[in-house]
This record gives structure tokens, C-alpha cells and sequence, in this order.
């Protein structure tokens, strides 16, 4: 992974930015956090590739493909804690 921007805050929370990503593209508001979105049909394959996208726009990064895991993607919780650990910086 390659963060890019330093602008980046790590104790963003970016739950509601995913939510509302997701909502406009779903058309469904009724499902939790930790709901699995693919589990429920909300979103398809093709639909992660959108996600990744958005990752990599919000965060003005690049997820690399170890990242591109779809476990890192299966609910709101699960992508905001991955955006909260490839936007953290790097440890020496």
C-alpha cells in the first residue's frame, strides 16, 4: 500500500462517507455496520471493484492486490477499519 497523502487523518471515521457511497449506489438503507453487504446481495463483484476505487480515492492511495481481499470489504466496519490501516503511517 501507498499512501500518498499526508493529509490523510488516521482517526477519521470513515463509516458514514462508506455508507452513503454504498446507499447511493444500493438503493437500500436497511442493513448494519457489520451486515455482510455481499452475504445480502447488496453488492456483486462487480460492485467491489467500485469500493476499491473508492478506497483509493478517498484515501488518495493505491490498495495494493495483497489488500484487494474481499474480507477487507464485507461490511462498512470492516472497510472503515481497513481504510483506518492503510492510511496510518508506516512504522520505521
Amino acid at each position: 500500500m501507498t499512501n500518498t497523502n499526508s493529509n490523510v487523518n488516521p482517526g477519521s471515521n470513515y463509516r458514514q462517507d462508506i455508507r452513503n457511497f454504498l446507499e447511493n449506489f444500493v438503493g437500500e438503507e436497511d442493513f448494519s455496520d457489520d451486515d455482510d453487504i455481499f452475504e445480502l446481495g447488496l453488492v456483486s463483484s462487480l460492485m467491489a471493484m467500485q469500493l476499491v476505487l473508492f478506497v483509493e480515492k478517498t484515501l488518495e492511495t493505491r490498495v495494493e492486490s495483497e489488500d484487494l481481499d474481499l474480507d477487507n470489504f464485507r461490511s462498512i466496519a470492516r472497510m472503515d477499519a481497513f481504510m483506518h490501516k492503510i492510511s496510518a503511517p508506516a512504522h520505521e
